[in-house]
């Protein structure tokens, strides 16, 4: 029953291109289009990368502060072979998948060598450098604060245009898909498992003859190479990179997302990740509402804030429902078997 709800979730969710149907209260349009699937578009990368950043958090227990500058990889190595050395889009695929794999192994080899509250810090360093370099501009390939827009003439002609947004809302829609079944397959795994007795016990862990650095070291270099894939279909839904996905309080985001959603369960992570998403959007448009100015300024002023109501929304979810949104929905569905 499970697998068959799933499936037809899928398929709904593949078919809203062709679904001219309006949500009120949801979305500013109707399904199908080019704000609603760009909004849908971004809220599965985001889930996409929550879940990510859920297997070497949640899973692993690595508390790291610089997942962003993974997604970051992604999003500039793609944008600059793209914009600055006019490469082809398959070549700079291929050039971002190998960064995004010898960058977190590189940094996630010397990282790994501190635990706990070091570690943090130490990934929080690189990710910080990182931003640095992105702002700073080198040679003139990140653009700095301005970011870096892929002109006309980048992209493929099926990827360029309002007219084609349906295309890259199912690349979204097929990042999820792939970043899910492989999260899902790696944290079932006998990698996984081990992943997990090292968040519980790192010591029980080494005396049964297994090194831990090895095992944490495969699991950031896979989440940080997923998050680098997110990156790409975030430049191709936002048509260009800005340096606001290099900063730490991104990877902030991110932690908020997984608590959100519940820390240790990947479905869970993604849900925190799209809803996240979806009301750091719509949030903004609730603050223009007529009947919002209206109130007096000591209610209207904060309620005007996207982000202090997202604060109140988490602070309630964290003193009331510590399992996350994941751990409600399991509540639910216990109590409906029952």
């Amino acid at each position: 029953m499970r697998f068959a709800l799933l499936a037809a979730l899928a398929l709904l969710v593949l078919l809203f291109p062709f679904i001219h149907v309006t949500v009120p209260g949801l979305f500013e349009g109707p399904l199908d289009s080019a704000g609603t699937l760009n909004l849908l578009g971004l809220c599965f990368v985001f889930g996409a990368l929550a879940l990510t950043y859920d297997i070497v958090f949640g899973y692993t227990g690595l508390l790291s502060f610089g997942h962003a500058l993974y997604f970051a990889v992604g999003v500039y190595v793609t944008a600059i072979a793209l914009a600055r050395w006019h490469w082809s889009l398959p070549a700079a695929l291929v050039l971002t998948a190998v960064v995004a794999v010898l960058l977190p192994l590189a940094l996630g080899a010397i990282c790994l060598r501190v635990r706990d509250i070091p570690f943090a810090m130490v990934t929080l360093a690189f990710a910080e450098a990182g931003s640095i370099l992105v702002l700073q501009n080198p040679f003139g390939l990140t653009g700095g604060e301005e970011g870096l827009a892929l002109g006309g003439g980048v992209l493929p002609a099926a990827l360029v245009g309002v007219s084609n947004t349906a295309h890259l809302y199912w690349i979204a829609a097929g990042l999820l898909a792939a970043t899910s079944l492989i999260g899902w397959w790696a944290v079932g795994s006998p990698l996984g498992r081990v992943w997990q007795a090292i968040r519980e016990n790192e010591r029980r862990v080494t005396a049964l003859g297994l090194n831990p650095y090895l095992y944490k070291l495969a699991s950031f270099v896979l989440s940080g190479f997923l998050a680098a894939c997110a990156g790409v279909a975030y430049l191709l839904l936002q048509g260009g990179a800005n340096p606001q996905v290099t900063t730490s309080s991104f990877t902030l985001v991110l932690l908020v997302m997984v608590v959100l959603g519940g820390v240790g369960t990947l479905w869970g992570a993604v849900l925190g990740g799209i809803v996240y998403e979806y009301l750091d959007f719509r949030l903004v448009e609730f603050s223009n509402v007529p009947a919002l100015q209206a109130l007096p300024g000591v209610l209207r002023v904060p309620l005007s804030e996207p982000l202090f109501i997202l604060g109140v929304l988490f602070i309630v979810l964290v003193l009331f429902l510590p399992q996350g949104l994941g751990g409600l929905v399991r509540s639910a569905g216990a109590r409906s078997e029952r």
